[in-house]
């Protein structure tokens, strides 16, 4: 509809689409400093006391579709991924170094562009990581996975199993897989916004291709893997699950996005270290042990799945 417009409380936001789309927009509900699209939601809360916070934290973006400056924009997407539509501007965003928070198959994820270096650092800063955690990346498919790891353990000859075929039945799935990075995957930046920021290249990363049609379909057109965090409290080591609420404690903390899949269950992903053979588990969650993982609950490895915790999905 030409000349269509969004507004937002206490702001305008213009979208502007071609005179043949029949794409259809309802009212905005009275969330401050937010645009919706589709379905109106119901709130959970009254949120009439929280004002508009320009966050030093959020990009400033100006564009030939949209401007935004200081707000959230909140994407309301259906499960089904019909309207698939509507997580454009959400790319448009990720590929110019927004922040964000999407959902999975598992729990909501705060997600950024794998190769932003400013926007790690930007969501490190919100979810207050230390450069030191490691930061799981989301894969659209195999492919993302090969080009960015050494891949999964296919078998030696000398009695190890081909596990690479054991894992494609499992993926996409609630699972994030430990594996050796390769060169392509870019390296992870200590020290961001210094005079000398140094640059570390990392032996292993966390990957998941989460079976979640939103999820995928992001990821489709982003065209590269997002860098990603669980959402959680700020100040509790619990999950946040209801994406407005994440929405009206995140937006003042300075993510540019919301996309809203609906209400999530507390059941993270389980994560597998297949970096050593047989393949062991550190963390068990929504993806059940298969009969070719080892359930392993040492320290050492009670350490490992704590650090995953703190950063995957």
């Amino acid at each position: 509809m030409e000349g269509t417009k969004l507004y937002v409380h206490s702001s305008t936001m213009s979208l502007r689409f071609p005179s043949s789309s029949r794409m259809l927009l309802s009212r905005v509900p009275p969330f401050p400093s937010r645009v919706s699209f589709g379905m109106s939601i119901p709130y959970h809360f009254p949120v009439s006391a929280m004002a508009v916070k320009r966050s030093p934290k959020r990009l400033k973006y100006s564009a030939p579709r949209f401007t935004k400056e200081g707000n959230m924009l909140y994407v309301e997407a259906n499960t089904s991924g019909a309207d698939n539509w509507k997580l454009d501007p959400v790319v448009e965003l990720l590929k110019a170094g927004a922040v964000g928070i999407i959902p999975t198959d598992t729990v909501y994820a705060l997600v950024c562009h794998l190769k932003s270096h400013e926007a790690i650092d930007r969501l490190r800063r919100i979810k207050n990581v230390e450069p030191s955690k490691p930061l799981s990346i989301l894969c659209h498919s195999f492919r993302d996975i090969d080009k960015y790891t050494t891949g999964f353990p296919r078998g030696d000859g000398q009695g190890h199993a081909n596990i690479f075929r054991a894992v494609k039945h499992c993926l996409p799935g609630p699972y994030t897989f430990i594996l050796t990075a390769s060169k392509d995957l870019p390296k992870q930046c200590v020290r961001y916004g210094t005079a000398t920021p140094k640059f570390a290249s990392r032996k292993d990363v966390g990957v998941r291709i989460p079976g979640d049609v939103i999820c995928q379909a992001i990821l489709e057109k982003v065209d590269t893997p997002l860098i990603s965090t669980s959402v959680k409290w700020p100040k509790d080591n619990e999950w946040m699950l209801d994406p407005v609420v994440i929405a009206d404690i995140y937006g003042p903390e300075g993510v540019d996005f919301v996309v809203d899949g609906g209400i999530r269950v507390a059941d993270p992903s389980t994560v597998v270290d297949m970096t050593k053979l047989p393949p062991k588990v550190i963390r068990q969650g929504k993806g059940p042990i298969l009969n070719w993982m080892v359930a392993e609950d040492d320290g050492e490895s009670a350490m490992q799945g704590e650090d995953l915790m703190a950063s995957g999905a």
